[in-house]
């Protein structure tokens, strides 16, 4: 009886273990051996894929490891015992492949023997590179699936329904699979049938949907990452009871709003990513909640207001982000709990005030970023340790006073970050060498530059520029900083004294800016040889090189400088190359066309000679400006230009260059500014110009030009010019009616509603020199609302168009020391943007109109040397003008002339009261008679009736109505004078 009942018991203990193992797995080797059939479908896997290490850098840098796992599955060995398989105990059943990080390269088909593995309960192919395989239907076939992972494998194309048959999938993982995505309805019913979800990763994936409220009611969830899946719409605004979710990342799905969530008081959050989404509204107090919280991300959103006092209860939070963003007022001073806070980033938002002084309690801070705020005051001048601080960043607000002691003392800083303040005072001395970058730029600095910068050998970024500092910085003191990549020491008043040991020095160097400085001589600071790529120089006084040993310069800029000799020859690599205002000779040697690389050619104002290379127009396909303007350069213009070229600007300004306007460039689609002004070049106006869609800048001023502008086959040419200048040529006839009319550049520019830019890049800005408001004027920068037009010190003839009063946008015109004849158009009164107005020596005639008062931007007046008649109109802008304007025209009278008028020279009523009486009919006539009794009115009103408008009772009337007008205006005259 009692050996039956132990054999019972010993039975049951064998079910009892059978059915143990056959649920568990194992991540190490199985001592069973795996079914046949098994381990082939295995080496056939192994076999559709190649061995690549494409993930490296990751792994390396994310201390991850891996390794080709399914180089060590050997035929005839038990795949139980493979790297990355793990099976049943009991059965041999592959239960688990674990193939993360194993360098795998290949596609996934839908027969793959990958899928003959029933009883898998786990599936780990995160990290490889699948590419060109989708997420198809043979996963949903794994019915004892419980773990999923195909994250970052190269899985694109439609996820198949059948996932959402995995009914008993705990995490599931998908994200990081670019182009893949969700059919539609296909994450309705995942979220719908995968009821123990615990883990839903699916970043990067396309969702495409609004978020789906179900899944707030998952209480088994810990961790939803929803990041960059395309939502959209409001998030829930209900509060969201999910005791267990640690994690919920919605980050990058920008078109997804709503206010910040709302959790219970039960929660355990302990990450909160909604970067780059548009939450918006004012952070609650409830946000007291979040007692777990460790991590706030709340880059890039919409947030408003104040930050909430209560955020001092989250005593956990290590990372707290809500740069970008439009909170204002002051920063609370609640970070006296926080001292677990690793990393602070309240950048770029509206934030007033002072720094609070609890900052100085966050001893654990790595990372402080107030950047681009409205913070003012002096900072604290005593903090609490800070020994961990490896970035400070409180550039871009109005910060005043020295910089505090502390910063030069903090053994971990590698970034210090306080430009574009109000900081005054010396730079202090440094105590640790950590330092990489500095960036004080944009201060109020002075004194000399410190030594302990020089020690810095970690330094690779130093921005000093735009200060006030001064004193002689010899190069050798550059030794140590063999890590220094960008120096910027520009806008300062510093010397440079070279040392003929310097070329060894900054090895690394890729940026030097030290223009608008105080130094002097021959450049002899040869470092960098084959890493500078950015030399500036401008603005000093050097006045040659040693020599340029550079092998990697792309911008080079040495305008504005004391250059004398023979141009040099810039390297192939050079893109930007600008030598103008200094004093180089000689001509352009040929081998400038060798700069194929060339975007940017500035030589202009120097006194360079001869002729033009052939090849100077098509050296280049990315050529965009060539300034040769002040030289004195002879010869024609270089007649061939690239097809597809991308020539913005040519300026031959001011030289001595002679023959036509090449009609090759036609092909210069690009073309902005075309500068020919004061040259010896000859020809009819070249109409075929206008076919040029983006040209905006004509000059041909002071050549040699003649003959009728005439008229174009272009249906609408010159659409875009702005700025046309034909002043001091032999042009002759009427006025080119037909372009002005098409110059819809000057017509209503709506100001308020467009952005205020200067014409050219970052690197070029265009300059031009126009005579407006009766003087020359450069204009070094052009603005892209600025309009003129300079026909003057031509032959023109005829009459002023009506036309010219449509181009309301014009702020200078001007028609002087032409044969123009007729009256000034009444259209002028609709250039309300004019400022300055010149028709001086022309044969102009009849009255100055009365509504040109109505200018009132208008600077500058000239109207002398005419033949104009009357009284000078009165009001506005005209009590400015004096004599200069109208001299030349003796029978105009009134202020500010001595000529005063006679009663026959009072100007006659404008043309809207003189429009009255053209119907025959007016009853301010008839009113005029109750002064005289009814009848009389009446009966001079029916005169008028039936005769039409006599003249003898006109002028009676005219002549009374100016006497009126005078009387009153000696009353308010004596008026004010009283008063």
């Amino acid at each position: 009886m009692m050996s039956k009942l132990l054999l019972i018991c010993f039975l049951f203990f064998l079910s009892c273990s059978h059915l143990l193992l056959s649920s568990s797995f194992s991540f190490s080797n199985s001592t069973k051996i795996c079914p046949h059939g098994q381990a082939l479908a295995l080496l056939h896997l192994k076999k559709s894929f190649s061995i690549k290490n494409i993930y490296s850098d990751y792994f390396e840098f994310n201390h991850l490891p891996s390794y080709p796992k399914t180089e060590h599955w050997k035929e005839g060995s038990d795949c139980c015992s493979w790297d990355g398989v793990s099976c049943d105990l009991v059965t041999g059943h592959v239960i688990e492949l674990d193939l993360s990080c194993s360098w795998l390269s290949g596609t996934i088909h839908s027969n793959s023997t990958l899928f003959r593995f029933p009883h898998l309960q786990r599936l780990n192919l995160a990290f490889n590179d699948f590419s060109g395989s989708s997420v198809s239907a043979g996963f949903g076939r794994f019915s004892s699936l419980t773990h999923l992972n195909l994250s970052e494998s190269g899985f694109s194309g439609l996820i198949s329904p059948e996932i959402s048959h995995l009914s008993n999938l705990v995490p599931l993982d998908l994200s990081w699979n670019d182009d893949t995505k969700f059919a539609r309805d296909g994450f309705d019913s995942l979220v719908q049938n995968l009821t123990k979800l615990q883990k839903l990763h699916l970043g990067g994936i396309s969702i495409s949907s609004v978020f789906p409220n179900s899944l707030l009611n998952r209480s088994s969830l810990i961790s939803l990452d929803l990041s960059l899946c395309g939502l959209h719409g409001r998030f829930p605004d209900n509060d969201i009871h999910l005791p267990k979710l640690e994690l919920l990342d919605l980050m990058d799905n920008y078109n997804l709003g709503g206010n910040f969530p709302r959790f219970s008081e039960n929660n355990s959050l302990i990450h909160l990513d909604l970067l780059s989404t548009n939450f918006s509204g004012e952070l609650p107090a409830s946000i007291s909640n979040l007692k777990s919280l460790q991590i706030l991300l709340l880059f890039d959103c919409q947030f408003s207001g104040s930050i909430p006092a209560s955020l001092e209860n989250l005593t956990q939070i290590t990372s707290l982000n809500f740069c970008y963003n439009h909170f204002s007022g002051k920063i609370p001073n609640v970070f006296y709990n926080l001292r677990n806070l690793i990393s602070l980033d309240l950048s770029r938002n509206n934030f007033s005030g002072r720094i609070p002084p609890s900052i100085g309690n966050l001893t654990n801070l790595y990372e402080l970023d107030f950047s681009d705020n409205q913070l003012e005051g002096a900072i604290p001048s005593h903090v609490n340790g800070f020994s961990s601080l490896s970035s400070v960043r409180l550039g871009y607000n109005l910060f005043n006073g020295t910089i505090p002691s502390w910063l030069y003392t903090l053994p971990s800083l590698v970034e210090l970050d306080l430009s574009h303040n109000k900081f005054t005072g010396h730079i202090g001395e440094f105590q640790f060498d950590s330092l990489e970058t500095i960036d004080l730029r944009m201060n109020e600095l002075h004194g000399s530059i410190p030594t302990s910068i020089f020690e810095l050998v970690n330094l690779s970024s130093l921005k000093l520029f735009s200060n006030n500092l001064s004193g002689v910085l010899e190069t050798s003191k550059f030794e140590k900083l063999i890590n220094l990549t960008y120096l910027d020491l520009s806008n300062n008043v510093l010397s440079l004294t070279m040392s003929v040991h310097s070329n060894s020095m900054l090895p690394n160097i890729a940026f030097v800016d030290l223009s608008n400085n105080n130094i002097s001589g021959i450049w002899t600071w040869n470092m960098g040889k084959y890493t500078l790529y950015h030399l500036n120089l401008s603005n000093n006084s050097v006045s040659g090189f040693e020599m340029q040993p550079w092998k990697s310069m792309q911008i080079l800029d040495l305008h504005s400088n004391l250059l004398q000799g023979p141009l040099p020859t810039p390297l192939n690599s050079t893109y930007f190359f600008s030598v103008s205002h200094n004093k180089l000779s000689g001509e352009i040697s040929p081998l400038i066309c060798k700069a194929s690389s060339m975007e940017i050619l500035d030589l202009s104002y120097n006194n360079l000679s001869g002729m033009l290379p052939h090849c100077l127009g098509n050296f280049s396909k990315g050529l965009s400006v060539l300034n040769l303007r002040r030289n004195q350069f002879h010869g024609i213009i270089p007649q061939t230009f690239l097809n597809g070229n991308s020539i913005r600007t040519l300026d031959f300004n001011s030289n001595q260059l002679e023959g036509l306007v090449p009609r090759s460039l036609i092909i210069c689609k690009e073309l902005e500014v075309l500068d020919l002004g004061n040259n010896k070049i000859n020809g009819t106006f070249p109409h075929w110009l206008g076919a040029l869609p983006k040209l905006q800048v004509l000059v041909l001023r002071s050549n040699r030009f003649h003959g009728h502008i005439g008229f174009s086959k272009i249906k609408s040419p010159f659409m875009s010019l702005r700025i046309i200048d034909l002043a001091h040529n032999d042009f002759e006839g009427d006025l080119p009616e037909m372009y002005l009319r098409s110059l819809k550049a000057t017509m209503n520019i709506d100001e308020g509603n467009m952005t205020r830019e200067y014409m050219g890049d970052a690197y070029y800005q265009d300059s031009t020199v126009v005579t407006i408001k009766g003087l020359e004027t450069k204009f070094v920068k052009i603005l892209n609302t600025f309009t003129t037009i300079d026909f003057s010190s031509n032959n023109f003839q005829g009459e002023i168009p009506e036309c010219i009063g449509n181009l309301n946008s014009l702020r200078g015109l001007n028609l002087s020391h032409n044969y123009l004849i007729g009256h000034i158009p009444l259209s002028f009164k609709n250039l309300k943007m004019l400022e300055s107005l010149d028709l001086s020596s022309n044969k102009l005639s009849g009255r100055i109109p009365q509504e040109l008062t109505s200018l009132t931007f208008l600077e500058v007046l000239n109207l002398s040397q005419n033949h104009l008649i009357g009284f000078i109109p009165q009001g506005s802008q005209f009590q400015t003008f004096g004599n200069d304007s109208y001299y030349g025209n003796p029978g105009l009278c009134g202020f500010p002339l001595s000529n005063r008028c006679t009663t026959d020279e009072i100007p006659y009523p404008s043309q809207e009261i003189e429009a009255k009486f053209e119907s025959g009919f007016d009853w301010k006539i008839t009113l005029m008679g109750y002064g005289c009794g009814l009848v009389t009115g009446l009966s001079l009103g029916c005169l008028i009736f039936v005769s039409g408008k006599p003249e003898w009772l006109v002028w009676i009337i005219d002549k009374n109505i100016h006497k009126i007008v005078r009387n009153k205006r000696s009353t308010r005259r004596r008026g004010a004078r009283r008063s």
